[in-house]
């Protein structure tokens, strides 16, 4: 989206490589602005604890001078974002190609606007083809969302097809790139949306807090359970003292009826023991020619 500044024709001036300022312009608009803050502070925070971390750079609005004969010419450009694999992170005012082992950006993205469309588009994305030799060249308009993404293929710009999501992969990214809410986003491979610092840490407030709730309620519940457990054994334990009851009363019945058999065995052995000394003394009498039916 920014546009190149020339120096003086005639004016070959060679520069300390330290001492090389960024000749960019200020970015077009607030929301040009976001957008490139958005694409580092993501590809910073992706990266921040897997092995590319110390072995890239990206940054956005810097000038890359690659002129041939190292000088501070024309020969230069100002991406709005680019980054380069396989290089050391440090602070850098620049990107001096000669500086940097010949290295050019491995992904370039321009964030359009009405004053440089037609540039982005045209000439700079020929020179990122035919001079940067940039695998990965993307653009994006903040303003009416306008996206496309081309790979180098054969040495020319091959347009990127977006898969049913919409979204265009970038290979030395290894993410999705697309847009989400009116910016450009990254996208995990699997398509998920790559959270900003912001929104995972919203994210992560928000799950620590459903997982609260679901510990509540699963206390809740346990006690809920404990409480039925221990009413359901209050609820045994009195059965079986009904139970215990119940066994007494009917041992004492028992008994109580074995009692009353034996009374009974006893009454009838002492009728008949009547019976039968009533027989003898009638006997008895009898030999005493006594009739006993008559006493």
């Amino acid at each position: 989206m920014t546009v190149t500044q020339n120096i003086e024709p005639g004016l070959d001036v060679i520069f300390p490589l330290s001492n090389l300022e960024s000749d960019e312009p200020p970015l077009e608009s607030s929301l040009h602005l976001q957008q490139m803050l958005l694409l580092i502070q993501c590809l910073n925070w992706w990266w921040r604890d897997i092995n590319k971390i110390n072995n890239y750079f990206a940054a956005g609005n810097m000038t890359i001078y690659y002129s041939p004969r190292q000088i501070k010419t024309k020969d230069f450009r100002g991406p709005d974002f680019f980054l380069v694999l396989d290089t050391e992170d440090r602070d850098r005012n620049n990107w001096v190609i000669w500086e940097e082992g010949g290295k050019y950006p491995n992904l370039i993205i321009e964030l359009l606007s009405p004053s440089t469309a037609s540039t982005d588009k045209g000439l700079k994305k020929q020179i990122y083809q035919d001079i940067f030799r940039t695998p990965e060249y993307f653009w994006f308009n903040p303003q009416n969302l306008e996206f496309a993404g081309f790979i180098l293929f054969g040495g020319t710009y091959q347009p990127i097809e977006p898969n049913p999501q919409g979204l265009l992969w970038s290979q030395q990214l290894n993410l999705y790139l697309g847009v989400h809410d009116g910016k450009l986003r990254y996208f995990m491979p699997e398509g998920q949306l790559m959270l900003t610092p912001e929104e995972y840490g919203i994210q992560q407030t928000q799950l620590a807090e459903e997982a609260n709730q679901r510990a509540k309620q699963q206390f809740q519940l346990t006690e809920e359970a404990n409480q039925r457990a221990e009413q359901q054994a209050q609820f045994a334990e009195e059965a079986n003292q009904r139970a215990e009851q119940q066994s007494q009363r009917a041992e004492q019945q028992a008994q109580l009826a074995e009692q009353q058999a034996q009374l009974v065995e006893q009454q009838a052995k002492f009728a008949e023991e009547v019976t039968q000394r009533a027989e003898r003394l009638a006997a008895k009498l009898r030999e005493l020619n006594i009739d006993p039916d008559i006493l």
